[in-house]
Parts: structure tokens; C-alpha cells; sequence
């Protein structure tokens, strides 16, 4: 059975792996695992820069993604947005994302605080996209732009 929680600092190196496995996949990145590592061992010391929560099945970590909160002024908010969304090739197509994405929503849904959710996707990931849109998720409203060092 699938059970989705908050990742815990012992599930670092496996988030430092599946991250490195997602970059590689979807961008045919290489990421320096140093400093991924020190990426993701830099959200579970600071809090405020999101949760990472995974989906796990017999003590294995199948999926993961970190929910990062922006405040909204225009809509006096929380949204939260899905980051470093990866879910294992061997478990995909068994509802684990979609778990995982219910159980963020649930939490959505239910606290005052909170008011949506957001999620960024390659623009030739038609797979993952056809997800999100079965899942209720619209691209309407927004284009993302973006520079990177």
C-alpha cells in the first residue's frame, strides 16, 4: 500500500537520488551531486523554503516533490507550489502522483491559509501534462518566463 507523508532528514539521500535521476530524464541534465545534496539537506535546515513529501510503499521511497509557499497579495494567500516533482519509472501509472497531489489538495482545502496550488511543466511533457489535466489542473491563467544564472 502507498502511503504519502512529509520526508524526514533520513530521506535526504534518497530526494538527492531521485532528483538527480528526474534532471537527467526530463532535461538530459547532469546535476553536481554535492550540490544537490546540499540542496535538499538546505530545505529540511530552513524550514520556510518548503517541505518535501513523499510517496513510499514498503519502506521504499517511490515518488517525491517539494511544496514551496508564495504569498499572494492579490488573493491575501498561500499558494503552493509543486517543485522537483519525480515519481519512479517502475511505479508510475499505479496513481502516485495523483495520491500524493489529493493529499496536498486535501490540506489546501482545509486550511484558511492556503489557497491553491501550482506546478511547472516541461512544455514536451505531454505525459505528465494529460496528469495534471485529469487531475483538474488548467494552464490558463499563465506563461512562465525565467533567467537562470
Amino acid at each position: 500500500m502507498i502511503e504519502i507523508r512529509k520526508a524526514k532528514l533520513s530521506d535526504a539521500e534518497r530526494i538527492v537520488e531521485l532528483q538527480i535521476q528526474m534532471a537527467f530524464e526530463s532535461e538530459q541534465l547532469r546535476l553536481n551531486r554535492d550540490i544537490v545534496t546540499r540542496g535538499v539537506r538546505g530545505v529540511f535546515e530552513e524550514p520556510s523554503r518548503g517541505t518535501y513529501w513523499v510517496a513510499e510503499e514498503k519502506d521504499e521511497i517511490l515518488g517525491v516533490f517539494m511544496a514551496i509557499p508564495e504569498w499572494s497579495d492579490w488573493r491575501n494567500g498561500t499558494v503552493l507550489w509543486i517543485h522537483s516533482l519525480y515519481v519512479v519509472p517502475r511505479a508510475r501509472r499505479r496513481g502516485v502522483f495523483k495520491k500524493m497531489y489529493l493529499n496536498l489538495k486535501q490540506q489546501v482545502a482545509q486550511s484558511p491559509e492556503l489557497i491553491g496550488l501550482r506546478l511547472y511543466v516541461d512544455k514536451r511533457n505531454k505525459t505528465a501534462q494529460t496528469v495534471y489535466e485529469k487531475l483538474g489542473m488548467n494552464k490558463e491563467h499563465y506563461e512562465l518566463y525565467e533567467w537562470l544564472k
